[in-house]
């Protein structure tokens, strides 16, 4: 059995300036025996990938595979870099007996707004019209029904936090391996819902998207035929036209079933559009800030402040609130700022020579957008610097290779903040200790992420904030200028 892997993903925020390119999806790309070799073993779609195949004996043709963190548009040269090294690899193979690929599901180019599509048509027109592709999406995909179209299988992650992205990989996997085998038949039925969420209110815990993932659970139980049942909630802040969920259900040769069980789970979704909106959970800054420095205060720690909004790691809203509190025993993680990290080596470096540079004057943060909060002039005493790279421990990055690149830990008024050169989104306990720190000694923390966190910090947190502030991933959708969304998905053009 010979099998092409591959992978190309990244979420989109359309609203960002900048773009994403070439160098960004080359950092994390993984080609010929690398590929394998880098996935094995590691907490990613990739790894399923390779677990069941290479449980199963079969010859893993590798294409490349390229995972980026969430940030604007891929430029077109990347995406069409990627695209081409793909489907030339695939047009190269001989005697291929099925395809394995991961895309993200809401990756947009300034020139595309589904280029994953885009590329399903160049593979599918490479290998073929009947050679069995299996496809695994994020749970925040974008989906076309024409997408659907393209593969024989399409599996999606079942939560957020994304702590079942091997397991997708594996369902893929096994499904393609079944398929190739004779054993199975699967045909699928795609429904599109006209609905979309903040990315905050996608964690699979909250009621009642949670009732409505077990409910497609439900139909793989009791429907034999039904091999597979995902549900997709869409990417809010991609300005597509196929925004929003989408409901995908793979059976062995029973379509009716299929259909049965994805018209009934859309129905329910959009019953229940209203619910699944949590807005009581979200705080306005100055006041979710005050909380948050009032439980603390009382003993009530850590507490984690959330500014979900920020899609780039940069943003200076609550930080500048911390400061002007002048809050203490509290960290701000992973803070996007190449030039300030820089300036944090060299003075970290010039003390080292025997010059005065322990203390730095900064322009901290706020970079990426208008909407960042601007740079913060200030004086930090940098307590480490250097590059960072490392193996990553925590549940959804286990394994995997996290390169922060020139990265320092400073002392801002008696506020730590973590500055790195790459932008990562913090989610897990390596963005404490990799600096050296200890959760159990901090009051407050805080995290940019919008579910991720939840799989490490939520059981730990005394109290998760979630404040909204003025950057590009707001919790009321209908503050962003849209022009690309189809009429009638709730909340944005109801």
């Amino acid at each position: 059995m010979k099998i092409a892997v591959a992978g190309l993903a990244l979420e989109s925020a359309s609203f960002l300036p900048g773009e994403t390119g070439v160098e960004t999806f080359e950092r994390n790309a993984l080609r010929g025996p690398d590929l394998v070799d880098g996935l094995r073993g590691s907490s990613s779609v990739g790894g399923g990938f390779v677990e069941v195949l290479e449980a199963e004996g079969a010859e893993v043709v590798p294409l490349v595979y390229t995972d980026c963190s969430a940030a604007g548009h891929a430029s077109d040269d990347a995406y069409q870099t990627f695209r081409d090294e793909i489907v030339g690899g695939l047009a190269m193979a001989d005697d291929l007996d099925g395809v394995l690929i991961f895309l993200h599901g809401a990756m947009t180019t300034p020139g595309l707004t589904d280029p994953e599509t885009d590329l399903l048509r160049a593979l599918r027109a490479a290998v073929g019209p009947t050679l069995p592709v299996m496809l695994a999406v994020d749970l925040h995909a974008n989906l076309a029904p024409e997408t659907a179209d393209l593969v024989t299988g399409l599996f999606g992650f079942h939560y957020s936090p994304h702590t079942d992205m091997v397991e997708t990989g594996r369902r893929a996997a096994r499904c393609l391996v079944a398929t190739v085998k004779g054993e199975i038949a699967p045909v699928m039925a795609f429904r599109k819902v006209p609905l979309v969420l903040p990315s905050i209110f996608t964690a699979t815990g909250l009621a009642p998207l949670s009732d409505i993932v077990a409910a497609g659970f439900d139909w793989e139980t009791r429907e034999p035929a039904i091999l597979d049942v995902s549900i997709q909630c869409g990417f809010a802040y991609a300005d597509v036209p196929e925004i929003g969920f989408s409901v995908t259900v793979v059976a062995d040769g029973d379509r009716a079933a299929a259909g049965r069980a994805a018209d009934a789970l859309a129905r329910d979704i959009l019953d229940r559009r209203a619910a699944l909106l949590h807005d009581d959970l979200v705080f306005g800054l100055a006041e979710g800030l005050d909380r948050a420095v009032d439980l603390a205060g009382r003993g009530e720690r850590p507490v984690v402040v959330l500014e979900h909004a920020d899609r780039m790691n940069d943003s200076t809203w609550v930080l500048a609130g911390l400061i002007a509190r002048r809050v203490p025993r509290a960290y701000v993680p992973y803070l996007w700022d190449p030039q300030s990290a820089a300036a944090a080596v060299a003075a970290l470096a010039a003390m080292a020579a025997g010059g005065a540079g322990a203390l730095v004057d900064l322009r901290l943060g706020g970079h990426s957008s208008n909407r960042a909060g601007g740079a913060l002039p200030v004086r930090a005493r940098v307590l480490w610097a250097g590059d960072k790279t490392f193996t990553g421990t925590g549940p959804m990055r286990a394994g995997r290779r996290i390169d922060l690149g020139p990265s320092a830990l400073l002392d801002v008024d008696g506020v730590l903040v973590s500055v790195t050169s790459h932008s990562t989104t913090a989610i897990d306990l390596d963005s404490v200790t990799q600096f050296g720190l200890d959760l159990a000694d901090l009051d407050l923390v805080v995290l940019r992420s919008k579910t991720h966190f939840r799989a490490v910090f939520e059981p730990l947190a005394a109290e998760i904030i979630i404040v909204d502030t003025p950057d590009w991933g707001p919790a009321d959708l209908r503050t962003l200028p849209y022009q690309h969304v189809r009429e009638g998905v709730y909340p944005i053009t109801p």
